[in-house]
C-alpha cells in the first residue's frame, strides 16, 4: 500500500525532518481491531503542521499523518462493524501517536469509528472532515449557550479556512446572521456565497484591544485564538457564547476576566480529538441535515495523495481556501 511517511529526523545523527510518499507493507500497520480500506482523507491545519514539521505534532517516527479518514471496513474483530461497512474517523491521536489517514489502509480501534451517515459518500465525509465536524461541534456549543438566530450577529473568524467555511455555511442555513472575518479580501464573494451577510477584515480583531468593547456579537466561532479571541470575547453581548477551537494566530489569550464577570460571557472550549462517541454521532447526524451539499462542494478541492506534501505549506501560509480532500488511491 502507499502512504505518506513522516520521519522526524535526528539532529545528533545529521538527519532532517522529512515527509515522503512510500510503499508500506500492510503488516506494518499498527495494532487495532478494525482494518479499513481508506478511500479519502483530508488536509487539515494540523496535518500540514505534521507534514512540514512546523509544529511538533508527530510524537512517533515514522508516522503516517492524517487526523481523519473515510473508507470501507475490510476486516473486523469487533461485532459492531463488519466487512463492507462505511465508516469515518476523526481524531483519537491519528497522525500523532497512531498511524493516520493519509494512506491506502488503516488499522484502528473500533471505539474510534463512527458509522458513516447514509446522507454522505466517503468523499463528502472528508470534504467535511475534522474541520467540518469541529465546526458542527462549535454550532452545538452555541446552541447549548442559547444563542439563536434571533439573538443577533454571529461572528466566524478564520472564515475562509476549513472550520470557518463550514461554520459559515451551517450557521447561514440555520438562519443566523453571519459575519465572516478573514485576512483575504479576495475571498469576500466566496464567503458571501456560503451565506455570510457581511465580511470584515481580520485586522479589526487581530491587534491588542480593550478589555471590554461595545457589545456586538451574540456568539462566535473562533479558530484563531490570541488577540483575535480576546477581542471577540470583549465585544460579545451579555450572556453570549464564544466557541473556541483553534490557534491560527497563536495559543496565547491576552484578555481579562471582565467579559466573563460583567457580561456573563461563556467561553466554550471545543475539543474534537477525544470528543465522546455520543456527541460525535450527534454532530454527524446534524451535519447530514444542516449542511448544504452544494455549499460543501463549492468549498472543496480534490488532490491526490502525493500532492498533500506540496499543499501543506500553502495551507499554513493561508493560501488554501476551504477544504482539501485527498484521494489516497489517485495517481500522482
Amino acid at each position: 500500500m502507499q502512504a505518506l511517511l513522516v520521519h522526524k529526523g535526528d539532529k545528533e545523527h545529521g538527519t532532517e525532518y522529512r515527509t515522503e510518499l512510500s510503499d508500506v507493507a500492510e503488516t506494518d500497520l499498527p495494532e487495532g481491531s478494525v482494518t479499513i480500506a481508506v478511500e479519502y482523507s483530508t488536509l487539515n491545519y494540523k496535518d500540514s503542521l505534521a507534514i512540514t514539521g512546523a509544529s511538533p505534532v508527530v510524537r512517533k517516527s515514522p508516522m503516517v499523518p492524517g487526523i481523519d479518514f473515510a473508507g470501507t471496513v475490510e476486516t473486523s474483530d469487533d461485532e459492531r462493524y463488519s466487512a463492507g461497512d462505511k465508516v469515518v474517523l476523526n481524531g483519537w491521536g491519528l497522525g500523532e501517536t497512531h498511524w493516520g489517514g493519509l494512506a491506502q489502509k488503516a488499522r484502528v480501534r473500533a471505539d474510534w469509528l463512527v458509522a458513516l451517515p447514509e446522507a454522505f459518500t466517503t468523499q463528502q465525509a472528508m470534504a467535511i472532515g475534522t474541520a467540518g465536524y469541529t465546526a458542527m461541534l462549535c454550532v452545538l456549543a452555541l446552541e447549548r449557550g442559547a444563542v439563536t438566530p434571533a439573538s443577533g450577529e454571529v461572528l466566524v473568524t478564520g472564515a475562509a479556512g476549513g472550520v470557518g467555511s463550514v461554520a459559515v455555511a451551517i450557521l447561514s442555513k440555520l438562519g443566523y446572521t453571519v459575519v465572516a472575518s478573514t485576512g483575504r479580501a479576495e475571498e469576500t464573494d466566496y464567503l458571501t456565497a456560503l451565506g455570510a451577510s457581511s465580511v470584515i477584515d481580520r485586522a479589526e480583531l487581530s491587534e491588542p484591544g480593550r478589555p471590554l468593547a461595545k457589545e456586538r456579537w451574540a456568539g462566535a466561532v473562533d479558530a484563531v485564538g490570541s488577540h483575535t479571541l480576546a477581542n471577540v470575547c470583549a465585544a460579545t453581548k451579555y450572556r453570549g457564547t464564544v466557541a473556541a477551537c483553534g490557534l491560527a494566530q497563536g495559543m496565547d489569550l491576552p484578555t481579562t476576566v471582565m467579559p466573563f464577570i460583567l457580561r456573563g460571557v461563556t467561553l466554550a472550549g471545543v475539543d474534537s480529538v477525544y470528543c465522546p462517541l455520543e456527541l460525535r454521532q450527534e454532530a454527524w447526524s446534524r451535519l447530514a441535515s444542516d449542511l448544504n451539499a452544494e455549499a460543501l462542494a463549492s468549498m472543496t478541492t480534490l488532490i491526490p495523495l502525493a500532492a498533500a506534501i506540496t499543499t501543506a505549506p500553502e495551507q499554513l501560509a493561508g493560501r488554501v481556501r476551504g477544504r482539501v480532500v485527498v484521494d489516497v488511491n489517485a495517481g500522482q
